[in-house]
């Protein structure tokens, strides 16, 4: 139940052959990444991730972490881990050399990531939001605000936090009613905050909050949002955690999964006000806020995906070990019945497409950071900015549908809590809902993404797709013709729905989740078309085993998933008049 080992030759085949990591990173000027290096990292980050960290997910689950009369306790030993994560230095990873950062590329720290979400979701998720406070205040902090707090973040000695819910203000930002009053070199807040992951505990000697408050006069809506950089204990003048500020957990969240994460309520400012610092301009909060939420939402898309390889491991155990019916006559494990093959198959291949998109997705982040010169970096941006919601809501979506199979293989004993696989069906669900449910994300590629720029983004994307169809003459036949039908699906899609919005305005918003999906489920098959032309070549080279296993899940892929992409055309132009045709009451 505790066992939990990474997908080494897989991460490596994608690093070195499909998305070229270390040749990316030697044009970049980034020398000292290369292969060995890549290697060292992914390996004591999987000794870590299965010795210690695996073990822990359990105890997390059925001891969370608990509301106490000085605040909350985190789940036993999860604090232990937390000090030797820092003591490795794993907190600073990709952060800025010149505030103690080791500089390293994007897409490493996203594969260190998915091990750490893999053993442990909910430990996992405070050095999650840390690292995007370390990205938000690095992008927008003043160089006072990073002399004082960046290097303690980095180090991980201080965790940080993300403050945008309110009861009355979830998705909807311009609701928002949290206070900032100014008060000489900082401002006073007030408000209550909710659903705040790791708002409190005993790992880390300072708690940094990013919070999104109102000036007094601040426009209405989410123009008049501001960001504020809010300790829970303000430093002294020696720049040490002393005095506790005006701020605290009022309750936990009694949550369906991930229990060993607490959950907070946070008030602000009971008495006199809590301090913050303004962190950006004035009622520009939101755009800084993006930098942490766009890093978040990939970091989410991956979380789906690691707890999908945990739940996808277990099954496998189990399927190998559980002897039950025959096969010509003899007593066999379940694995060898077809219907069981089919659900580990699906299961093996969304993994690695989602992996392959995850992992491209964070490369995308390192070319655009890489760039020589301003119109590459800007087109690389672009396809940052199309990847983010397809990563963040395909990958969640997908990740409900290989837990589940997960526990459809272990049949009536995948609901018994004992056998641990229900706990990451439990912990899976919330990843279609927080940094932004699943239909926000689709309205946010279709309206921002896609209609923003009359599509250019898009069409460069499948322009790229269907040359690499073209050139992928390694790769199986069946992967190739399945890709070249779905893609032609998708550029149908896109000319019919445009078509569509002209009679029916509201087809777009209506189809939009169907349209994210079906773009998640051809990225995903020319992440394993990608992947099939190099198995190829490994094949040619005289390699055998992993690639010959590559090529044919990459197969199984075209087989079992990409078909969808036909049926969800359908969905996307169905359109809204149906739709808004029934009255409310007759739902």
């Amino acid at each position: 139940m505790s066992e939990y080992t990474y997908p080494r030759n897989e991460a490596l085949f994608l690093f070195n052959r499909v998305l070229r990591i270390p040749e990316l990173c030697r044009l970049g000027g980034l020398d000292e990444v290369n292969e060995e290096l890549i290697t060292a990292v992914l390996d004591e980050a999987a000794r870590f991730g299965s010795e210690r960290l695996a073990p822990s997910n359990r105890e997390g689950d059925i001891n969370p972490a608990r509301m106490t009369d000085d605040g909350v306790q985190e789940p036993p030993g999860f604090a232990e881990l937390y000090r030797e994560f820092c003591d490795a230095g794993w907190p600073s990873l990709i952060a800025p050399t010149e505030f103690g950062g080791q500089g390293l590329p994007n897409v490493l720290s996203v594969a260190v990531h998915e091990i750490w979400n893999s053993a442990n979701l909910a430990w996992a998720l405070a050095p999650l939001l840390t690292q995007g406070a370390m990205e938000a205040l690095v992008a927008h902090g003043s160089e006072q605000l990073k002399s004082l707090w960046l290097a303690r973040l980095v180090s991980g000695e201080w965790t940080g936090t993300m403050n945008l819910t309110e009861p009355d203000a979830g998705s909807d930002l311009a609701a928002l009613r949290t206070r900032a009053d100014p008060e000489g070199d900082h401002y006073r807040i007030k408000g209550q905050k909710i659903f705040i992951t790791w708002g409190d505990h005993r790992m880390a000697s300072n708690i940094v909050h990013l919070v999104l408050a109102r000036l007094p006069d601040a426009p209405a809506g989410v123009k008049g949002i501001s960001m504020f950089l809010v300790p829970k204990y303000l430093l002294d003048q020696n720049g040490e955690p002393g005095e506790q500020n005006d701020l605290r957990a009022v309750s936990l969240e009694h949550k369906m999964g991930i229990h060993g994460s607490p959950t907070c309520v946070m008030s602000y400012g009971e008495t006199q006000g809590a301090i913050g610092y303004l962190i950006g301009e004035e009622n520009r909060g939101l755009a800084c806020m993006f930098t942490m939420m766009n890093s978040a939402r990939q970091a989410v898309g991956l979380q789906g995906l690691a707890v999908a390889e945990r739940a996808y491991q277990v099954a496998c155990r189990y399927a190998r070990e559980r002897v039950q019916g025959e096969i010509d006559g003899q007593r066999v494990a379940i694995i060898h019945h077809p219907d069981v093959r089919r659900m580990l198959a699906q299961m093996k291949a969304a993994n690695e497409a989602m992996r392959a998109l995850a992992y491209e997705a964070a490369a995308e982040v390192d070319r655009a950071r890489l760039a020589e010169d301003e119109q590459t970096r800007a087109t690389h941006q672009a396809r940052v900015a199309l990847y983010t919601p397809i990563v963040k809501g395909w990958l969640t979506e997908l990740a409900q549908e290989v837990v589940s199979l997960a526990v459809q293989v272990h049949g009536g004993m995948g609901y018994i809590e004992e056998t641990g696989v229900a706990q990451y069906l439990r912990d899976a669900r919330i990843l279609p809902i927080y940094e932004g449910t699943t239909g926000i994300q689709a309205l946010d590629l279709v309206g921002r993404k896609i209609l923003a720029d009359d599509g250019r983004a898009l069409a460069e994307l499948l322009d790229e797709i269907e040359a690499s169809i073209q050139s992928a003459g390694k790769a199986g036949e069946r992967i190739k013709q399945r890709m070249a039908q779905a893609l032609d699906t998708a550029r149908e899609t896109q000319i019919e729905l445009k078509a569509l919005m002209n009679s029916d305005p509201l087809s777009a918003q209506a189809g939009a989740v169907s349209l994210m999906l079906q773009l998640g489920y051809l990225c995903g098959g020319w992440m394993q078309l990608r992947a099939a032309q190099e198995a190829g070549m490994g094949l040619d080279e005289g390699e055998g085993g992993f690639y010959s296993a590559r090529q044919l899940s990459a197969e199984l892929y075209a087989d079992l998933l990409l078909p969808r992409c036909e049926a969800l055309k359908y969905a996307v132009l169905s359109g809204a008049s149906n739709l808004m045709a029934l009255e409310d009451e007759q739902f």
